[in-house]
C-alpha cells in the first residue's frame, strides 16, 4: 500500500485560517481517524489529501513523493462519501465497474475484479440488483466496492456511516475494520462520532479549529489525554470536569480541596503548582463509585437505564455529574448520594486546560507497545 506524510499543511478561505500548518504521518497499512467537532477542519484535510482542494501551504507526500500537484485522478488514492451517489439506473456490477470501464479497462479484467470486490463485500448475491432494491448498507458497500476496484494505495473515507440508522452502523463498522484487515490496506477516516474513532482506529487524529490537539492510539488519548478538549471528546459518557483547589503538592501527587469542603491526592507531577490554585478535577463516569463514605455528594436528577449498565445524572452544587453505576443499582431519581472516585484515574487540568503529568500511567496492551515502536511519530 502506500505511507503518506503531510508536512505543514494550511488551507485559507480568505480571510479564514481553516487549516493551521498540520504535521501527520500515516504509515502503511494504517487505520487512522481523524475525529473532531463540526467545523474543526477534517473533512477539508481529507480532501486536499484526495486532491479535491488545493493546500494554501504545505507540501503532501506519499512513499516520499510530492504530489501537490497531481490531479486527484492520478494520485492513485480512492474516496468513500457520505453520500452513497450510485447511479440508479445501473446494477451493483455496473456502477462497481464504472470507473474501470472509464479506463477503459478490458470487459474480463473489469468483471474478474468487480467479482472479487463483490466476494470481499458479501455482495455476489446483489450484483443484478439495481440501488433502489438495495438497503442503506447494502448501497454503502457498493460504493466501498467502487473504491476497492480501483486497487488505490490509501481509501479515504469521509463520514461514510453517517447517514445509516445506529444498528446498521454498528455492523458497518465491523464490516469496515473486516475489510481493512482482510485488504491490508492504508485507510484514513473522518467522523465527528468518537465511537466509531475508538472502534475502528490504529491511530486517531484528534482537532480542533484546524489544529491537532493529539494524536495517539484509541487507549493512548483515553488514558493519557493531553488537555481538557481531548479529555471531554473521547470517552462515552463524557468526561466529568469539577473545579477544586490545589493545596500542595508532594511525591504523592497535588492534594486538591474537592467541591463540598472534603481533600484528596491526585497522582499527577506537582511542578508549578502552587497552593491555592485553581484547577479541574477530571474524571470519568466509569471511574465514579457509589460509596456512603465518599466526599462527593449530590442529587440524582436523571437514571439511563441500559440493562447492563446505569447511567445517574446526579446534580452537585457546581455541576452536573455521571456516574455509571451497575445495571441493577436501587437508586431513584432525586435520591441523595454520597460518591468517590478512583484516585489513579483522576485527571487535573490547569487554567489553560492542559493536563498535569501523571506520575503513575495506565499501562499500554502489548500491541499499543508495539504500535508505538513502530510509529515515526509517536509520541506527538
Amino acid at each position: 500500500m502506500a505511507t503518506l506524510q503531510l508536512k505543514q499543511i494550511a488551507k485559507r478561505f480568505d480571510d479564514t485560517e481553516v487549516l493551521k500548518g498540520i504535521d501527520l504521518v500515516v504509515n502503511d497499512r494504517e487505520f487512522v481517524v481523524f475525529v473532531g467537532p463540526s467545523g474543526c477542519g477534517k473533512s477539508t484535510l481529507l480532501r486536499i489529501i484526495a486532491g479535491l482542494e488545493s493546500a494554501s501551504s504545505g507540501d503532501l507526500l506519499v512513499d516520499g513523493q510530492r504530489i501537490n500537484d497531481v490531479g486527484p485522478a492520478d494520485r492513485g488514492l480512492a474516496m468513500v462519501f457520505q453520500s452513497y451517489a450510485l447511479y440508479p439506473h445501473m446494477t451493483v456490477e455496473d456502477n462497481m465497474g464504472f470507473s474501470l470501464r472509464l479506463a477503459k479497462v478490458p470487459k474480463g479484467e473489469r468483471r474478474a475484479k468487480v467479482r472479487e470486490a463483490a466476494r470481499i463485500l458479501q455482495l455476489e448475491p446483489l450484483l443484478d440488483r439495481k440501488p433502489k432494491a438495495l438497503s442503506g448498507g447494502q448501497r454503502q458497500r457498493v460504493a466501498i466496492g467502487r473504491a476497492i476496484v480501483r486497487n488505490p494505495s490509501i481509501f479515504l473515507f469521509d463520514e461514510p456511516l453517517s447517514n445509516l440508522d445506529a444498528a446498521l452502523r454498528v455492523q458497518m463498522r465491523i464490516e469496515l475494520a473486516r475489510l481493512h484487515e482482510e485488504l491490508d490496506a492504508t485507510m484514513i477516516y473522518v467522523t465527528h462520532d468518537q465511537i466509531e474513532a475508538m472502534t475502528m482506529a490504529d491511530k486517531i487524529v484528534v482537532l480542533q479549529a484546524g489544529v491537532v490537539e493529539q494524536i495517539g492510539s484509541p487507549m493512548e488519548l483515553y488514558h493519557h489525554p493531553c488537555n481538557r478538549f481531548v479529555a471531554g471528546f473521547i470517552g462515552s459518557p463524557k468526561m466529568n470536569f469539577l473545579p477544586v483547589e490545589a493545596v500542595g503538592s508532594d511525591e504523592r501527587g497535588v492534594e486538591v480541596t474537592l467541591p463540598g469542603g472534603g481533600g484528596s491526592v491526585v497522582p499527577v507531577s506537582g511542578d508549578g503548582v502552587v497552593a491555592g490554585q485553581s484547577l479541574e478535577l477530571g474524571v470519568r463516569p466509569e471511574h465514579l463509585l457509589l460509596d456512603e463514605q465518599g466526599p462527593l455528594r449530590g442529587r440524582i436528577e436523571v437514571i439511563e437505564r441500559l440493562g447492563g449498565q446505569t447511567s445517574l445524572y446526579v446534580r452537585m452544587e457546581d455541576a452536573l455529574v455521571t456516574i455509571t453505576a451497575d445495571g441493577d443499582v436501587t437508586n431513584a431519581v432525586h435520591d441523595e448520594v454520597r460518591f468517590g472516585f478512583e484516585q489513579k484515574r483522576a485527571h487535573l487540568f490547569d487554567g489553560q486546560g492542559l493536563a498535569l503529568q501523571g506520575l503513575h500511567r495506565h499501562p499500554l496492551s502489548e500491541l499499543e507497545r508495539r504500535d508505538n515502536r513502530a510509529r515515526p511519530d509517536a509520541g506527538a
